[in-house]
């Protein structure tokens, strides 16, 4: 009876032995795959997350970018996939007084929690005209799904939306250094963009095992 219970143990630690090392390939194929400085940047000033408690991605784009366009049915795929402890939220680019504006757009649409479908007719906009700065069209594309000129106006200058704006262009310039758009920060760490991963799909790719990395470090 011992020698059958020395035997069982040793193949259970054999067994034990050889999970380990198939997990440790696995881990060490894919650090393999995704390389910092090759595939994603780390961030030498990390950036505070909107949920300490979650991972987060964050999207930086700009409305007037056909690359960020056409990222967005990726994103929606993406999106029905992620588990309970990552969160997705989007920063609006600013280099310049029209984007700015673009940015406050976007703040005003997400107080009154439009539609993706709002978000698509602005990509359209400034696909046509990506410097403009009319709020008058803007304003139209607004009052389409039901916010009147007059309540647009309130809240696109509004003191709350002003500070969103600032607070993005802050966080893109001092912490993410972005370089373009669309690029993805995952948790204010680790930047990564389509020219590092290959493509939009792979820049996913990427992010689901950045993800991964702080998941593991929690």
């Amino acid at each position: 009876m011992t020698t059958v219970r020395r035997m069982a143990a040793l193949l259970l630690l054999l067994l034990t032995l050889i999970l380990t090392q198939s997990a440790c390939a696995e881990d060490a194929a894919l650090a393999a795959k995704y390389q910092a400085g090759t595939h994603y940047d780390v961030l030498s000033n990390p950036a505070r997350t909107l949920d300490p408690n979650k991972i987060e991605v964050m999207e930086v784009f700009w409305y007037g970018c056909s690359h960020c366009y056409a990222i967005e049915p990726l994103l929606a795929k993406w999106k029905e996939t992620i588990d309970d402890d990552v969160i997705f939220a989007k920063t609006p680019a600013v280099w310049g007084d029209f984007m700015r504006l673009h940015a406050n757009v976007y703040y005003t649409a997400e107080a009154f929690n439009l539609p993706r479908e709002f978000h698509n007719e602005i990509f359209a906009l400034l696909a046509v005209s990506p410097k403009l700065a009319d709020q008058d069209k803007f304003a139209a594309i607004f009052a389409k799904y039901g916010v009147s000129n007059e309540d647009f106006s309130k809240k696109v200058n509004a003191f709350g939306i002003m500070s969103k704006v600032s607070q993005g262009e802050k966080r893109t310039r001092k912490n993410y250094l972005i370089q373009g758009t669309p690029e993805m920060i995952v948790n204010g760490k680790y930047r990564i963009s389509a020219r590092m991963a290959g493509s939009q799909a792979g820049m996913l790719d990427v992010v689901n095992y950045l993800v991964e990395l702080e998941r593991q470090a929690k």
